[in-house]
C-alpha cells in the first residue's frame, strides 16, 4: 500500500508539474500578445496627433481621412490583439480549473489514505504490542522483516503527511493564479469594450468626413492634377541623374568602381532591414497605381511612398550614402537624392535641408525636416531605385 500511495503522490507532482510547463508555453503567447498591443497602442497614439494636426485646418482633407483610415485600421488590429487575449485567458482558467480539481480529488485521496494509516497505528499505539509483535516472530529473519516494516510505516506516515501539505500549497498557488487570470481578464474585456465604441465612433466619423470632400470635388481633382505633374517633374530629375551617373561611372577608376560595388552589395542586403526615415507615423499612399478615396475611376501611379507623420519631424537617411542631388521640386518642395552604389534614395516634401551636395552620410544621419502643407498635413515622399528601375520602397523598410 504505501509503494502506491508513494507513485500515486509522486504522479501528481509530475502531473503538476506537466500543466505548469504548459501554462509556460501559454505564457509566451500572453508576452506576446502584450508586446502586440503595446504596439497598437503606440500607433494609435502617434496617428491620434497626426489626425489632430490635420484637424486644426476647417476644411476636411485627404490627410484627414487617411489618418482617420490608420487609426481605424490600427484600433481593428487592437480589438483583434485583445480577442485572442480573451481567448487565451480563458483557456488557461479552463486549465487551471482543471488543475485544481485533480489536486483536490488526489489531496483527498491521499488523506483517506492517511487516516486509514492513522487508524491502524491507533489500533496497535502502545509498546508492548509492537515489541509482541517483534518477538513472535518464528526466525530471525523474520523479526528483521518486521522491524523493517515498521520503520518503513513510520517514514510512510511522515512522508504522507509532508505531501499532504506540500500538495495543499500547490492547491491554494494554483487558486491564487486562478484568481489573478479572472481579473485579467475582466480587465481585457473592459479595454475591448472601450475600444469597441471608439471604433464605432471612428467610422462614424470617416462617414461624415468622406461625405465632406465628396462635396469639394472640383478642388480635390485640381490638387491631383498638381500632384501627379510634381511626381512627372520628380522622375524626370531622378531619371536624368540616374543617366548622368551611368555615363559617368564608363569613366572612373577601377578603386571606385570597387568602392561602388561593395556598396551596391551591402544595401542589396538590406531588404526588409533599413531605419524608417522618420521615427513616426504612417504609409498613407503606397508605391504603385493607387485609386483616389474618393474620386470615382481616378487613381495615381505612386513612384514611392508617402509617409504622413508629425508636424516638424526630422528625416533621416535611411543607409550610408552621398549625397549627390539637392534641389526644389514644385509640388515636392526641396528633395535630396542619396547615391548608395548602383542604389539610390530619393527623400522629398521636405521644409529644410541639413545637408550639402558631395556630402557622405552615415546611416541616421540627418537630411533635414518635412515639410508640413496649407492644409496642415506633414508628409514625406520617400522612393528607392536600382539604377533606372523604380522599387517598392516598403519591402527595403524594416515591418
Amino acid at each position: 500500500m504505501f509503494q502506491q500511495s508513494f507513485l500515486r503522490t509522486d504522479f501528481i507532482f509530475l502531473f503538476i508539474l506537466m500543466l505548469a510547463s504548459l501554462t509556460a508555453v501559454g505564457q509566451k503567447d500572453k508576452k506576446q500578445l502584450e508586446l502586440e498591443r503595446i504596439e497598437n497602442i503606440k500607433k494609435i497614439t502617434e496617428a491620434e496627433k497626426i489626425l489632430g494636426q490635420t484637424k486644426n485646418k476647417k476644411t476636411a482633407n485627404l490627410g484627414q481621412l487617411r489618418a482617420l483610415e490608420n487609426q481605424i485600421h490600427s484600433r481593428q488590429k487592437l480589438l483583434k490583439t485583445l480577442d485572442e487575449e480573451v481567448d487565451l485567458i480563458t483557456n488557461e482558467i479552463l486549465e487551471l480549473e482543471s488543475i485544481i480539481s485533480d489536486i483536490d480529488m488526489y489531496l483527498k485521496s491521499m488523506k483517506d489514505e492517511y487516516a486509514a494509516m492513522i487508524y491502524k497505528s491507533y489500533k496497535s499505539k502502545n509498546g508492548y504490542n509492537f515489541i509482541s509483535f517483534l518477538f513472535a516472530s518464528n526466525s530471525f529473519t523474520q523479526f528483521y522483516m518486521r522491524l523493517k516494516y515498521m520503520e518503513q510505516y513510520t517514514e510512510a506516515r511522515k512522508r504522507q503527511s509532508d505531501q499532504i501539505a506540500e500538495t495543499k500549497k500547490e492547491l491554494i498557488a494554483q487558486q491564487k493564479v486562478e484568481e489573478q487570470r479572472k481579473s485579467d481578464l475582466r480587465l481585457v474585456i473592459k479595454s475591448k469594450s472601450v475600444e469597441s465604441n471608439r471604433l464605432i465612433s471612428l467610422k462614424k466619423g470617416k462617414t461624415k468626413l468622406i461625405a465632406q470632400l465628396t462635396k469639394n470635388e472640383a478642388s480635390l481633382r485640381k490638387e491631383m492634377t498638381a500632384r501627379k505633374q510634381s511626381i512627372k517633374k520628380l522622375d524626370g530629375l531622378i531619371a536624368n541623374l540616374i543617366k548622368i551617373e551611368l555615363e559617368t561611372e564608363k569613366k572612373i577608376a577601377s578603386g571606385q568602381k570597387e568602392r561602388a560595388n561593395e556598396l551596391t552589395g551591402k544595401f542589396e542586403n538590406q531588404m526588409r532591414k533599413l531605419s524608417w526615415p522618420v521615427k513616426t507615423g504612417f504609409i498613407s499612399l503606397r508605391f504603385g497605381l493607387q485609386r483616389d478615396p474618393i474620386l470615382k475611376n481616378v487613381s495615381i501611379n505612386n513612384t514611392g511612398i508617402d509617409i504622413q507623420t508629425q508636424r516638424d519631424e526630422n528625416v533621416a537617411v535611411v543607409f550610408e550614402g552621398e549625397v549627390r542631388v539637392k534641389a526644389f521640386v514644385p509640388g515636392q518642395n526641396n528633395v535630396v537624392i542619396i547615391k548608395h552604389g548602383n542604389y539610390y534614395t530619393v527623400y522629398s516634401k521636405l521644409k529644410s535641408v541639413e545637408v550639402k551636395q558631395g556630402q557622405v552620410l552615415r546611416t541616421g544621419d540627418l537630411i533635414g525636416k518635412v515639410q508640413t502643407n496649407n492644409a496642415g498635413i506633414t508628409q514625406l515622399h520617400f522612393e528607392v531605385w536600382r539604377d533606372k528601375k523604380k522599387l517598392d520602397p516598403e519591402r527595403w523598410l524594416k515591418q
